[in-house]
């Protein structure tokens, strides 16, 4: 099944070498509940738009699969402050079965009330998101400096208000403000008295998801 759905899947090889549970876990959900969505691009504003969920509450989605128990990657800080929705936030949680497999061992679906996100935000302004945004693209500064600064600024109020933890990237590559929210604060303020542990048969709608799928631990070269 798994090698079909990727099969369907636009992305680029790059992606899916590094990513091929993310990806193969859109395009379950897209061909199982959205219609065979065909995802637009990294740029666009929903992975799957509002008019491809006619099922599930005619609002956008955003799928993510992440490792369980491990932060669940949101992306761009500005534009995740932003959103004035509701959304639905799916979460595919996997671990690393063997060398070569991973399985999926949880998985959930919360509609998000722009109350809700907001309220994830504590006292975090766009404004403050913008001063530690240009902090972190100052090209003024060394990456050394730019880190420093950058960390200084998220221990202070507003930021340790939030319970979306904000992750600037900072390297000879990239220099963003991204964010995340810990696998925990998910189930406790989206999705309560769900079960976060480990699940014999993790289902999505009602629909169990494919129990595994090969893909191997990812290594860091140096």
């Amino acid at each position: 099944m798994w090698p079909l759905i990727l099969l369907l899947c636009p992305a680029t090889l790059a992606a899916a070498e590094v990513q091929a549970h993310g990806l193969l876990f859109e395009r379950w959900l897209c061909v199982t509940f959205f219609g065979g969505h065909q995802p637009g691009g990294y740029t666009q504003k929903w992975d799957i738009p509002a008019e491809a969920n006619v099922a599930h509450g005619g609002i956008p989605v955003n799928p993510k699969a992440v490792k369980h128990g491990a932060p669940i990657g949101l992306g761009d800080a500005l534009r995740q402050h932003d959103i004035a929705e509701p959304f639905l936030l799916i979460i595919g949680a996997w671990e690393q079965a063997d060398a070569k497999t991973k399985r999926w061992v949880n998985a959930r679906a919360a509609r998000v009330e722009p109350a809700q996100w907001r309220a994830l935000w504590g006292g975090v302004t766009r404004a403050d998101l913008e001063r530690l945004d240009a902090v972190v693209k100052d090209k003024a500064l060394t990456l050394e400096e730019a880190r420093a600064r950058a960390q200084a600024m998220k221990t202070q109020p507003p930021f340790t208000t939030a319970v979306i933890q904000l992750n600037p990237k900072i390297d000879r590559s990239q220099r963003r403000l991204q964010c995340s929210l810990r696998f925990d604060d998910f189930f406790t303020h989206l999705a309560p008295g769900a079960p976060r542990g480990r699940l014999e048969r993790p289902e999505i709608f009602g629909v169990p998801l494919p129990g595994s799928f090969a893909s191997g631990a990812r290594s860091f070269q140096k």
